[in-house]
């Protein structure tokens, strides 16, 4: 049973990184529990366990004394002198060892139960020790189980948990599979510390650009901004401190090989890497790229932009379900509104004053007679001369007399036209 101890701290201490040490100090602190019953209220009552043989041992301090009135306080004289101690006189106190017959094997059973509480909390304090100083990295792992809907991952000596909200929507995830995760948070729980993983969280794609583009790394290239819909889409604002780089393209990388990384790591997720600008028209035009904006309207009071395009552009602008400018928003830190730009299309009464001006402007015609025609369906010098005669006209009240001079001040009014190039020829 004592070897199988050994085995037990051996196998925590390679598999988990606890200092041997310390697995024999938290069963020591679990055998004292187990020696106070077995042995009895002796003197400070101790319990050693060989780091070689794994023999469990119990010692107390017992006074030398003519009588012995107290087994547990006192030893005689003469058992004191048989017990290795002979120069044992009234008086002196000595250490003996009081290891009850078949202690090992009750010790050992006892500590085996105490043994995993002791280890979880050595392993926990390990677990903070080690990952409270790597919040914000990529660590590997592998999936272990499912407590829910919260996936528990093996990260090897550890295990993390990647909580139902860090999850990405579109993403399934298998039991052995290895994948990578975004440390988000150590945190203390009543449980002790636990590792928070994430692959929903927009740090998760900064930090894969900051490892994959070295301009990033480096600080050439600063992310401005960032807007992430986990699983569909992710908008990267993205600013060069160096003239000669472009921020754009150094992130997208060598025929897109860089980007591509980071879209299959995301398995798929669509990325727009945008160009930062200062001017919220600017960022905001980049950002809704490759829409083509009409004009804009900035309340700067209560950071608000809108936003006009024409109506084959609005959709494209917005995007499905609105994602597009809901990213925009987001990344700007201002709220978008997307508005077709409204063509504004002349009403009946509007064309008929049009009509009636264009005939009144011919010399030889008055507005009245103006009025007449276009009111009788003429709506233009050339539906008078392709539909009418000069006796249509003459029957018209108003008219009458004034047809001929009428038809023939429009004739020459559209040889004009011709002539200097207001309408075609021959119309």
């Amino acid at each position: 049973m004592n070897a199988e101890i050994l085995a037990v701290v051996e196998y925590w201490e390679r598999e988990k990184g606890i200092a041997k040490d310390v697995l024999l100090g938290a069963i020591q602190e679990a055998l004292m529990q187990a020696a106070k019953k077995a042995v009895g209220p002796a003197r400070e009552l101790r319990v050693s366990i060989d780091a070689k043989s794994g023999d469990i041992k119990a010692w107390a301090k017992l006074m030398v004394a003519d009588r012995v009135i107290s087994k547990h306080d006192q030893i005689s004289v003469f058992d004191a002198r048989r017990a290795g101690f002979p120069e044992a006189k009234m008086g002196d106190e000595i250490e003996v060892e009081v290891t009850p017959t078949g202690f090992g094997r009750i010790a050992a059973q006892y500590a085996k139960q105490a043994l995993a509480a002791q280890l979880r909390k050595a392993e926990k304090a390990m677990v903070y020790e080690e990952f409270k100083d790597r919040v914000g990295d990529i660590v590997n792992g592998t999936v272990r189980r499912f407590e829910r809907s919260d996936v528990i991952m093996d990260l090897g000596k550890f295990e993390a948990i990647m909580p139902n909200r860090e999850r990405v929507p579109t993403e399934e995830y298998q039991i052995g599979e290895r994948i990578r995760c975004f440390v988000k948070a150590v945190e203390q729980t009543p449980r002790g510390p636990e590792i928070i993983l994430s692959r929903a969280d927009p740090n998760f794609v900064i930090k894969l650009f900051k490892v994959e583009v070295s301009e990033i790394g480096d600080g050439t290239i600063e992310i401005k901004g960032i807007a992430r819909e986990p699983g569909f889409r992710t908008k990267l604002a993205v600013y060069s401190r160096d003239s000669k780089v472009d921020p754009v393209g150094a992130c997208v990388g060598l025929r897109g090989q860089r980007v591509k990384n980071i879209v299959r790591e995301l398995n798929n997720e669509k990325v727009d890497i945008i160009p930062w600008s200062p001017d919220i028209r600017r960022y905001v035009e980049n950002a809704l790229a490759p829409a083509k904006l009409k004009t804009f309207e900035v309340d700067e009071a209560r950071k608000r932009v809108l936003v006009h395009t024409s109506t084959d552009q609005l959709s494209l602008a917005i995007g499905k379900r609105g994602q597009n400018a809901r990213l925009t928003s987001r990344l700007t830190g201002w709220n978008i509104d997307i508005e077709a730009e409204q063509s504004v299309l002349p009403g009946f009464d509007q064309k008929v004053a049009v009509a009636v001006r264009d005939f009144a402007s011919v010399p030889g015609i008055t507005e009245a007679q103006a009025l007449i025609l276009v009111t009788t369906g003429f709506h233009s010098l050339e539906d008078v001369i392709q539909q009418a005669s000069a006796e249509d006209l003459q029957g018209m009240d108003g008219i009458g007399e004034a047809a001929g001079t009428i038809l023939e001040a429009i004739r020459g009014e559209l040889a004009r036209r011709a002539a200097t190039g207001e309408v075609p020829a021959g119309a």
